[in-house]
């Protein structure tokens, strides 16, 4: 979280709220500088399954991340950003599908709503079956609704990119599974929109994903950029029939 006292309180009450119940949060602050710490201070007090680590300074998503990840004590790992919420049967269907179904890597639907939590009637559909291969070619985990088996992988954290770090997270969680990540068909969150977000610029990010490749892969410059042609494709062409409008009863 960094600068979410309008969203981290609703933030927090999404996980709090969850019908599973064995759940640890730790919020790690990226030195907030509005109210933040303020608000969640009663959290803190009423809940000892709630941990603040707070950074010294700024230190950005990657390495923010990373150290929640290390104090991390569960079997599974799971991420919600400041200002994202959880439905109330997230972590219960999600734990129940990953155990029946011998699962590293799940992710699932989630819903887009706007800065006042007014949805766009938007539903962005999880693939059933993600393999890296064609992970490779876009981003499909909603990074709010991504789980991993620490018990089986391991921790596994981040790369120190200003963004698309969760891409490459889940690209090294599915590689080291060996296996497919699998998608529930089900909307178990929402993510907001935010409209003065990195995410919301569109230029930036096709910046952002070629450094996936260069920087977070290693490919050369060339590789780099004909896996962007390939995102770009996959990306309008393909990924864009994932978003489903949902009709108004």
């Amino acid at each position: 979280m960094y600068n979410s006292e309008a969203f981290i309180s609703e933030t927090i009450s999404s996980v709090i709220n969850q019908t599973y119940s064995f759940w640890e949060l730790i919020l790690i602050d990226d030195f907030s500088e509005d109210n933040t710490l303020s608000i969640i201070e009663p959290f803190l007090d009423q809940h000892p399954n709630i941990n603040l680590i707070r950074n010294s300074k700024n230190e950005g998503a990657a390495i923010t991340r990373n150290k929640g990840i290390e104090a991390a004590k569960g079997h599974y790992i799971a991420f919600l950003d400041g200002d994202d919420l959880w439905k109330p049967n997230k972590l219960e269907t999600q734990i129940a599908f990953m155990e029946a179904n011998n699962c590293d890597v799940s992710f699932s639907s989630y819903e887009q709503i706007d800065e006042q939590g007014k949805p766009f009637n938007k539903l962005v559909k999880a693939l059933p079956k993600l393999t890296y291969k064609k992970y490779l070619k876009s981003n499909y985990i909603g990074n709010l609704t991504g789980v991993y088996s620490a018990k089986a992988l391991g921790k596994i954290t981040a790369p120190n990119l200003r963004k698309r770090q969760d891409w490459l997270l889940w690209l090294a969680a599915i590689k080291k599974s060996g296996k497919p990540a699998l998608g529930i068909q089900e909307s178990l969150a929402y993510y907001r929109v935010r409209d003065n977000s990195i995410s919301s610029n569109k230029l930036e990010l096709i910046k952002h994903n070629f450094w996936v490749y260069k920087k977070g892969l290693g490919f050369s410059t060339i590789k780099s950029i004909c896996y962007m042609l390939v995102f770009l494709k996959e990306h309008f062409f393909v990924k864009s029939k994932r978003i489903k409008v949902i009709s108004k009863i």
